[in-house]
């Protein structure tokens, strides 16, 4: 027996460089399919830039950024050196500077009784706004800084920051607290990852959103090189925004936006013609990636009682959860909270909205 088992033939052994080969080969083809199926399919084109051959026309005055980046802009209101009050304004995802409902909406005779100036901008990669692919919340917030220096708008101004705007509010009062006169949230995103929320609360709010703005989000926060695919794919509904999906929405935005059709955005076409990427999804990756900060850490900016920060929330938001701006304002107890009953997130467009949230943000300085 031992005689019969020696004598059975073994498989002839490889090098051991054969083998490191074979393996070798075999992961080079591999990476080679990965490479070629994010260049054919994940990959995103190349924005096409403002000014470019082929690429949409410049229309818009735009000042010239730190690195060479253009970001274009839109004056509202009374001329500069006229003016009272200075303010910016921040829009939302999918939107752009033609989008300053807060200016748009501003009843004249208010403009002129507080004597208001405001510039809306486009924010890297929407409208005429070059794409910054870094961006960050401190980027886009070094970004106003340099537009309110270009502008001449002095040592302090007010920022109103809507939506996803609203992030580079918070951004506002952490990186330069100094050059606020004052600070307006309006249903401002919230990135459900800051690391002070508690699980408990964060995932109450996420767990609002409908399954699809939820793995969106989720995407977006954790393979950031897939969101360009994710909300372009046919497969199943990617995010809602991205997809311009109004059947989300509660019913007073769903009623607000059929009184409004058209009108509330008539330069649409304009938001996204540098493409998908540097706009809507760039938004995406930076509110709901890993911040430098978290906004419960923040210290009031306004000691003295020269300016003030209010948030305006409504209470039937379907996109941002009130839930969340609640706990936020109860650990922040020098923001002025502002719960609109029965509104949604487009609740500014309501009659006479916008001139109270307005008045109530120069409201320190009027007195």
């Amino acid at each position: 027996m031992a005689n019969g088992s020696s004598s059975r033939s073994l498989p002839k052994p490889l090098p051991r460089n054969s083998l490191l080969l074979s393996s070798s080969v075999m992961i080079i083809i591999v990476g080679i399919i990965l490479a070629l199926t994010y260049q054919s399919i994940l990959k995103p084109p190349l924005p096409k830039l403002c000014g470019s051959l082929g690429g949409p026309p410049i229309t818009a005055p735009r000042i010239k950024l730190r690195d060479g980046r253009h970001l274009a802009y839109k004056e509202h209101g009374l001329p500069r050196e006229k003016a009272n009050h200075k303010i910016v304004f921040i829009h939302g995802s999918d939107s752009c500077r033609h989008d300053a409902v807060f200016a748009t909406l501003l009843s004249p005779d208010l403009v002129q009784e507080l004597g208001v100036y405001m510039v809306s901008f486009d924010k890297p990669g929407y409208g005429e706004s070059d794409p910054d692919p870094n961006r960050t919340p401190k980027s886009l917030v070094l970004d106003i800084e340099e537009l309110a220096d270009q502008l001449s708008l002095g040592s302090r101004f007010y920022v109103i920051g809507k939506s996803m705007g609203g992030q580079a509010a918070w951004g506002c009062l952490k990186y330069i607290p100094h050059r606020l006169a004052g600070v307006t949230l309006v249903a401002p995103v919230v990135n459900y990852y800051w690391r002070n929320l508690p699980l408990n609360i964060s995932t109450e709010g996420f767990n609002l959103q409908q399954k699809r703005d939820q793995w969106s989000v989720r995407v977006a926060h954790y393979a950031p090189w897939l969101i360009y695919w994710w909300n372009t794919q046919n497969w199943f509904p990617g995010s809602s925004v991205a997809n311009r999906d109004v059947g989300i929405l509660s019913q007073p935005d769903k009623d607000i936006i059929l009184k409004l059709g058209s009108s509330r955005k008539p330069h649409l076409a304009e938001v996204r013609q540098q493409g998908i990427h540097e706009s809507i999804n760039r938004d995406m990756i930076v509110g709901f990636g890993n911040w430098e900060f978290d906004p419960i850490d923040l210290e009031n900016p306004f000691l003295n009682k020269e300016g003030s920060v209010h948030l305006w929330q409504g209470d039937e938001d379907m996109l941002v959860p009130v839930t969340l701006q609640r706990y936020i304002a109860h650990k922040l107890p020098w923001l002025h909270y502002h719960e609109v009953p029965g509104s949604g997130h487009f609740f500014p467009f309501a009659k006479g909205v916008v001139d109270e949230i307005v008045k109530t943000a120069l409201m320190q300085s009027i007195n």
